[in-house]
C-alpha cells in the first residue's frame, strides 16, 4: 500500500507541479482535479477494504469468543475443571486479548491520510470556492436563470444531470452574504427554505438558514419581512440571543418607519414592502445591453443589414498559397466589417496547440488604466498563455496562415495568445486597442497601436460563450475551427470605438480561443492610411 502511494504522489506532483490557484478560472485546468480526485477514491477504497478485512477478524473472533463464554460462564468451575480449557483461558487473556487489541489499534489510514494531506496543497482553496459560486450568480444573472433552475441542473446543452444539494445551496447563499451581496444571499436562502421544505435532508438547520435570510431582506430594505423572518427564527429556538435582540431592533425601525409621513418613506423600502429586490447596479453602463447580446436578446442584424453579408472564397489579395486553397469568408458584420474564416484550424492543430498551451496557462491579466501594470480582474474570467514560433512547428504554421489571409505582416504582432475560460468564464466590454488615456500601453513593444484582431474559436460550445459588440448589437457564435477577424483602428490612425466587444460568460461547455493582434508598424504599405479621420 505504501508503495502505490509514493507512486500515486510522485505521479501527481508532476501534473500538478505547475498548476497555481483559481482553479475556477481555467475548465482546462480543473480537468486535473477529476483525475486527481478519482486517485483519492481509488485510495479511500483501498483503506475501506484493509478496514473491512480488519473487522471481519474481529467480528469473527467476537463470535467464537461469545459462544465460549456463554459455555464457560454457565458452569465456571466445571469448566476448567479440564486442564486444557485452563491453559486456554490463561493463554487468551495473555496472548491472544492483548494482539486482539493491536489489531484494533492498527492505523490502516495512515497511508490515505499521507495521500490526502500531499494532494491538499494543489486542492483549489477558499478563493477558488468563493470564485465558483460568484460564477454560477454570474450565469444566473447573465441568462436569466432562476436558483430552482441552476439547483436541479437544466441548463440547456448539458451531458450530466447534476444538481445542488440544500447543504451547495446554503454555500452559495453563504459565499453572496460574506461578499455584502445581499441580493444574491435572499435568492439562494429562499431556495435553501424550498428544498428544506421539500423535505431534503441536509446538514445545516433551518434556523440558521433564518438567521442570514432576515438579516439580508433587513439590508435590503425590507423592514417588515425582517420581523416576520426574525419571529420564525425565534419560534424555532427560542434561546437565540442574536435574533432576540435584532427583533427588537427591527421592530424599533419599524414603528419609526410607520411614523413617517408616506413622501419621506425610502423607495427601497416601499418597493421592498412587495418583496421586490432588485439586482445592485454596478460599474458596467451597458451591462444590459450586453447581457442581452449573450442571450441572443437585442441583435440589431436587421433585414436591411442581412442583405449586405454575403459569403464568398478569399484569396488574401491573390496570395500564391490561398490561390490554390481560398478560405471561405463570411460576413458577420457590415460596418464595421466583421468577418469569419472557416476550416481555418484543424482538430489536430487545435489539439496541438492546446497541449503546447496547458502547462503555460496563467490567470489573465488586464492592464490598470491608471498604473499601465498588469492584474487580474474579476471582470475578466479566464487562463491564457502566449506561444512563440520556437515552441513548435504548428504556432508557426498558424502565424503564417494568419498572414495569407489578413494580408498584413506578424513581423510586428504579437505573440500567439491562448485562452482557455472557466467556471462562468468571461471578458466583459473592452477595447482591444490602446485610447488617448492610455499613450503608454504599448510603448514597450515599440510597434504602435494594436490596429486588428485576429480570433480563433478551438473548441464548440454548448451554450453561452459568444463575442458580442454592444454597439453595434452584434453577437458572434462560437464554432470550431472558425476564426473572425476586424480591425480595430480606423485607416487615419484613430480608434473605431464601435469595436468595443466583450466574451459572454460560458454557461455550459469548454471555451478554448487563440488570438492574434496585429500591431500598426510594418503596415504601412499593407493597409495605407486613409485621408481623412473616419476612414
Amino acid at each position: 500500500m505504501k508503495l502505490q502511494v509514493l507512486v500515486l504522489l510522485m505521479s501527481w506532483f508532476g501534473v500538478l507541479s505547475w498548476v497555481q490557484a483559481e482553479f475556477f478560472t481555467s475548465i482546462g485546468h480543473m480537468t486535473d482535479l477529476i483525475y486527481a480526485e478519482k486517485d483519492l477514491v481509488q485510495s479511500l477504497k483501498e483503506y475501506i477494504l484493509v478496514e473491512e478485512a480488519k473487522l471481519s477478524k474481529i467480528k469473527s473472533w467476537a463470535s467464537k469468543m461469545e459462544a465460549l463464554t456463554s459455555k464457560s460462564a454457565a458452569d465456571p468451575e466445571g469448566y476448567l475443571a479440564h486442564p486444557v480449557n485452563a491453559y486456554k483461558l490463561v493463554k487468551r487473556l495473555n496472548t491472544d486479548w492483548p494482539a486482539l487489541g493491536d489489531l484494533v489499534l492498527q492505523d490502516s489510514a495512515a497511508g490515505f491520510v499521507a495521500n490526502l494531506s500531499v494532494q491538499r496543497q494543489f486542492f483549489p482553496t477558499d478563493e477558488d470556492e468563493s470564485g465558483a459560486a460568484r460564477a454560477l450568480m454570474r450565469l444566473q444573472d447573465t441568462y436569466k436563470l432562476d436558483p430552482d433552475t441552476i439547483s436541479r441542473g437544466e441548463l440547456p446543452g448539458t451531458k450530466y444531470q447534476a444538481m445542488l444539494s440544500v447543504d451547495d445551496c446554503f454555500g452559495m447563499g453563504r459565499s453572496a452574504y460574506n461578499e455584502g451581496d445581499y441580493y444574491h444571499t435572499v435568492l439562494w436562502m429562499e431556495q435553501v427554505l424550498k428544498q428544506l421544505d421539500a423535505g431534503e435532508e441536509a446538514t445545516i438547520t433551518k434556523s440558521l438558514v433564518l438567521d442570514y435570510l432576515s438579516y439580508a431582506v433587513f439590508q435590503l430594505g425590507d423592514l417588515h419581512r425582517a420581523v416576520e423572518l426574525t419571529r420564525r427564527l425565534l419560534s424555532l429556538d427560542p434561546s437565540h440571543e442574536r435574533a432576540g435582540g435584532n427583533l427588537r431592533y427591527f421592530e424599533r425601525l419599524l414603528e419609526e418607519e410607520r411614523e413617517k409621513p408616506l413622501f419621506n418613506q425610502t423607495e427601497a423600502g416601499l418597493a421592498a414592502q412587495e418583496n421586490l429586490y432588485e439586482r445592485p447596479v454596478d460599474y458596467l453602463p451597458e451591462r444590459d445591453v450586453y447581457e442581452s447580446l449573450c442571450r441572443g436578446e437585442g441583435i440589431k442584424l436587421t433585414p436591411q443589414r442581412q442583405k449586405k453579408l454575403f459569403c464568398r472564397y478569399h484569396h488574401g489579395n491573390r496570395v500564391p498559397q490561398l490561390l490554390i486553397a481560398p478560405f471561405k469568408e463570411e460576413d458577420e458584420w457590415d460596418s464595421p466589417h466583421i468577418v469569419r474564416y472557416y476550416d481555418v484550424m484543424s482538430d489536430e492543430e487545435i489539439e496541438r496547440i492546446k497541449e503546447i498551451a496547458k502547462p503555460k496557462l496563467a490567470r489573465a491579466t488586464v492592464r490598470d488604466p491608471k498604473t499601465g501594470v498588469l492584474t487580474v480582474a474579476s471582470y475578466r474570467v479566464s487562463k491564457s498563455s502566449w506561444l512563440e514560433e520556437d515552441d513548435d512547428p504548428v504556432v508557426a504554421r498558424v502565424n503564417r496562415r494568419m498572414q495569407h489571409i489578413t494580408g498584413l505582416t506578424v513581423k510586428t504582432a504579437e505573440l500567439l495568445q491562448v485562452a482557455n475560460y472557466g467556471m462562468g468564464g468571461q471578458y466583459e466590454p473592452h477595447f482591444d486597442f490602446s485610447r488617448s488615456d492610455e499613450q503608454d500601453a504599448f510603448k514597450r513593444l515599440g510597434t504602435g497601436n494594436r490596429v486588428a484582431t485576429f480570433l480563433n474559436y478551438m473548441s464548440d460550445v454548448e451554450a453561452g460563450g459568444a463575442t458580442v459588440f454592444p454597439d453595434l448589437g452584434a453577437a458572434i457564435w462560437p464554432k470550431k475551427g472558425t476564426a473572425v477577424f476586424w480591425y480595430n483602428l480606423l485607416r487615419s490612425g484613430e480608434g473605431d470605438y464601435r469595436t468595443r466587444h466583450a466574451a459572454c460568460p460560458v454557461l455550459v461547455g469548454c471555451k478554448w480561443v487563440s488570438n492574434k493582434w496585429f500591431h500598426e508598424r510594418g503596415q504601412e504599405f499593407l493597409r495605407p492610411c486613409g485621408t481623412t479621420e473616419v476612414d
